[in-house]
């Protein structure tokens, strides 16, 4: 029990040891426990190698190969018993620091939730709801606004198509027309003359000159 106490910083009277502390004193307890695993292990190797060194050849070697076995099983059972207390005691340690770690957490929780309090100690939720609604009423109005400003005005989509594409055929017609009657007069000039007689056959340049005036009409 003296152990123990002196082991884990146990104290009958005065201050209370903090879980911080107690797990550094486990932590130090497990690292002195454990070098002393270390040395029985390398004691039990070293009985084993007397023991195997002498064997049974003569009763003094036997003798001696005894003691070594005898020693060794005394290390072993410390040494079991080594493994035991580290087993307790890293699993007090895990123990320790899991609970220290769930009371941070849940003092971080608690100050988060007093903050979300706090922070919503103004709000009210029938208010939050109204500017909800009055925050999409205003983007559906936007979007309204927005389709309003992309429609064109002054030429509406009432035009039919159709009466357009008459009405451009007619512009195209009227300017066939028009070119037909743009003749140039000084090709009239050339137009060979009634004949007064016998329709004789046309010349050559009179030939040339009908040719021109068709392509002017064409």
């Amino acid at each position: 029990m003296a152990f123990l106490a002196r082991a884990f910083g146990l104290k009958k009277e005065g201050k209370q040891t903090s879980p911080q502390e107690a797990i550094q004193k486990l932590r130090e307890t497990e690292e002195m426990l454990q070098k002393k695993a270390d040395f029985l292990e390398t004691k039990v190797t070293k009985e084993l190698t007397i023991a195997k060194q002498h064997g049974t050849k003569n009763p003094q070697s036997k003798r001696i190969a005894l003691q070594a076995l005898k020693r060794k099983k005394r290390y072993e059972k410390q040494l079991n018993q080594i493994d035991g207390t580290l087993s307790t005691i890293e699993f007090q340690r895990e123990a320790l620091e899991n609970a220290t770690t769930n009371t941070e957490v849940l003092s971080v929780m608690g100050d988060a939730a007093k903050a979300l309090q706090t922070a919503h100690k103004n709000l009210d939720i029938d208010k939050v709801h109204d500017l909800m609604d009055n925050v999409a009423e205003q983007n559906e109005l936007a979007e309204e606004i927005s389709n309003t400003i992309s429609n064109p005005i002054g030429f509406g989509n009432e035009v039919d198509e159709d009466d357009l594409l008459l009405e451009l055929e007619e512009i195209e017609q009227e300017a066939i027309n028009e070119k037909l009657l743009d003749i140039p007069t000084e090709h009239l000039d050339h137009l060979p003359a009634v004949p007064s007689g016998e329709i004789s056959t046309p010349s050559k340049d009179e030939d040339e000159d009908l040719k021109e005036l068709m392509q002017w009409a064409t």
